[in-house]
């Protein structure tokens, strides 16, 4: 198991955590990740964009000009493609992006991204992480005294408004819970700073025994 040292809001030492090694020390699996971002850059996206043919431009129904006689090439419709305001190639159309993958594929993506955190030592543990009020300079001095990152990633067993807005309107900090962090979130920021209850959560979300895992793949 991986030992990782666990800090206090003021950056001081305050023991060492065993990370499981079946959540957090695993074989890197590169393709699960690739896989995964994409599959959620892809779900990500409207799929709102329009344009359109031919059949659908106003106008048309006259021939420009006679076929023969003019010196220039033969035009049936003033909205074809290859006039200024005709229709479209192959135009898009709203289109839905969004698919799905196994779900032992993004589980064993979502671990090795957490191992990779550790690998690289970019993983920060914090004992607790509390505000009596949302206050954003708090939360600075916290980053600045756990030794963060510019960009970091702040990972909490569960929802905190005072954490959450405080966090807010600094540039390069996120906020996510344990049970909602996803693939592209924690390989996107560098500095990937979760409390130790919510350490105890990723590890019971992930490292449970899946059956269809366990089972021989033929």
């Amino acid at each position: 198991m991986a030992k990782v040292q666990i800090l206090t809001m003021s950056g001081e030492a305050a023991g060492d955590i065993e990370l499981k090694d079946e959540v957090f020390g695993v074989e890197i699996n590169q393709n699960a990740i690739y896989a995964v971002i994409k599959n959620y850059l892809a779900n990500q996206r409207q799929g709102t964009q329009s344009a359109k043919t031919r059949g659908e431009v106003k106008g048309g129904g006259k021939k420009p000009f006679r076929q023969k006689g003019t010196g220039r090439a033969r035009q049936g419709s003033r909205v074809a493609p290859n006039h200024v305001g005709g229709g479209v190639v192959f135009a898009p159309k709203p289109r839905d992006y969004r698919y799905t993958l196994p779900r032992k594929l993004r589980r064993l993506a979502m671990r090795s991204a957490l191992s990779s955190k550790v690998a690289e030592r970019e993983i920060i543990v914090l004992d607790n992480l509390h505000f009596e009020t949302p206050k954003t300079k708090d939360m600075i001095k916290v980053l600045q005294n756990v030794g963060a990152a510019k960009k970091a990633l702040i990972v909490l067993p569960e929802k905190d408004e005072n954490v959450i807005r405080s966090a807010h309107n600094i540039p390069g900090v996120r906020t996510a819970l344990a049970t909602t962090m996803n693939v592209y979130e924690i390989l996107n920021y560098t500095s990937f700073i979760v409390t130790k209850d919510a350490v105890d959560k990723i590890e019971t979300l992930f490292s449970k025994k899946d059956m269809r895992e366990e089972a021989p793949l033929v």
